[in-house]
């Protein structure tokens, strides 16, 4: 792996300490979700300001890219700032949209060369000009990738999407083009931002925090959660490997039954 991981690293929890990082998974999620929280914790735990966690963070986030790659994962969508975060101090977020401009310039050409594509969801009318133009650069030149599609959540929130969704129904209910007996978990699924995209499969938050903060509300129905201690500038690869793994070793029933049992996707450790 090229990803930067900082030095000074929190400990680890029991199950990444035991898990190869590089061992090959049999059954993995289709979609990724990550709730990146615990920046600006890392970063006071340290003496440093917060804008500097969320700088360490951006090695992490290479990272999970990296891995989505190489184990062929269909999508992984990323947390970057809820609608809930224009609360927070001015000069964070100045340096956040800061951050973000940077990484779609420096990281687009590591994003071509995995293969990756970009896609964005939220809101765009209270981001930067200047961020919108390199967003806009890195999604079209991305496009026709045939890897791991990279959706970054900017702006985003969960309730705001379905509002969004249903102002749309509503619309073409009045219009005539959409019979209201026709309506259906599909059609709303068809209106969110994530149109195209598999349900969520495995959602991990970061941090610590046990709640999913207005992410993907419709789309984490059935995901299987993992939360860890762990702060996002401190995700590793061995960690991520573990919630692979969980994953791997869960019985997904979807409401049903099941006689099967799953074992460890990673063997014995």
């Amino acid at each position: 792996m090229n990803a930067k991981i900082p030095d000074s690293k929190s400990p680890e929890t029991d199950a990444a300490r035991n898990v190869d990082p590089n061992a090959a998974p049999k059954r993995l999620p289709d979609h990724v979700a990550i709730i990146m929280d615990g920046n600006g914790r890392w970063a006071q735990s340290r003496g440093m300001p917060r804008i500097e966690g969320h700088r360490r963070g951006v090695d992490s986030v290479r990272m999970v890219s990296e891995t989505c790659t190489e184990l062929g994962i269909e999508a992984v969508t990323l947390y970057c700032l809820s609608s809930e975060n224009w609360k927070r101090p001015k000069a964070e977020l100045e340096f956040v949209m800061q951050l973000l401009e940077q990484y779609l310039v420096e990281e687009r050409e590591l994003i071509m060369k995995q293969g990756l594509r970009l896609k964005v969801i939220g809101r765009r009318d209270r981001l930067p000009a200047s961020v919108l133009v390199e967003m806009d650069k890195t999604i079209e030149v991305s496009a026709d990738n045939p890897g791991t599609q990279l959706v970054l959540a900017i702006d985003y929130g969960g309730r705001d999407e379905l509002a969004m969704a249903t102002r749309s129904i509503c619309r073409d209910v009045q219009a005539g083009l959409l019979d209201v007996d026709a309506i259906d978990e599909g059609t709303i699924t068809q209106r969110l931002y994530t149109a195209g995209l598999p349900d969520v499969d495995l959602m991990i938050r970061t941090g610590g925090e046990m709640r999913v903060s207005n992410f993907l509300l419709w789309q984490l129905s059935y995901a299987e959660l993992w939360v860890t201690e762990t702060c996002w500038p401190d995700f590793s690869r061995q960690e991520f490997a573990a919630a692979l793994e969980s994953f791997g070793c869960r019985d997904r029933r979807f409401g049903g039954l099941s006689d099967t049992p799953v074992e460890s996707t990673f063997g014995e450790t």
